[in-house]
């Protein structure tokens, strides 16, 4: 049987601001990349798909820790240490952990008029990228997890697209 596709979804229309332009790419890699864990069970969401230890769920688990560092200004103690994932979170709340993320980011996002002006500040930090900057890396970083997750995604059941 040949491997099941997720139909592909089309990159963004966006409005012509450069802030339109940023969120609405920013969103795309994010709808991506949770719905990675759509429909995959507890288990293979779990499995290590290298010698590393990523697995699905750590991989949107640590988006989860990006997304609050970079936009809500909250510190992570150990970085390597957020793709790991506790015995009680599930498929279903590490979606639902990532979305609300995504959801408060977006309201401090919003609040931004002027992308030059500082993101948030992690109190561990000296001094914070323009939001500018955040925008563009988190783009970066989340679309080449969602790469990620497409190749583990395969290799525990086949399935591809985004």
């Amino acid at each position: 049987m040949p491997p099941r596709r997720r139909k592909d979804t089309s990159p963004p229309a966006t409005g012509g601001s450069e802030k339109e332009v940023l969120v609405g790419f920013l969103d795309y890699v994010r709808a991506s990349a949770v719905a990675k864990l759509d429909g995959v069970s507890e288990i293979d969401a779990r499995a290590a798909a290298v010698p590393s230890g990523t697995s699905l769920l750590g991989v949107v688990r640590h988006l989860t820790f990006v997304e609050r560092f970079f936009f809500l200004g909250e510190d992570a103690d150990d970085w390597q240490a957020t793709f790991a994932c506790p015995d009680d979170e599930t498929v279903a709340s590490v979606q639902a952990a990532y979305r609300r993320a995504v959801s408060e980011a977006g309201e401090v996002i919003d609040a931004y008029t002027d992308l030059a002006e500082a993101a948030p500040r992690a109190s561990g930090r000296r001094s914070s990228p323009s939001m500018r900057w955040a925008l563009t890396h988190m783009i970066e970083e989340t679309a080449r997890h969602a790469g990620h997750l497409d190749i583990i995604r395969e290799g525990v059941d086949g399935r591809t697209g985004r």
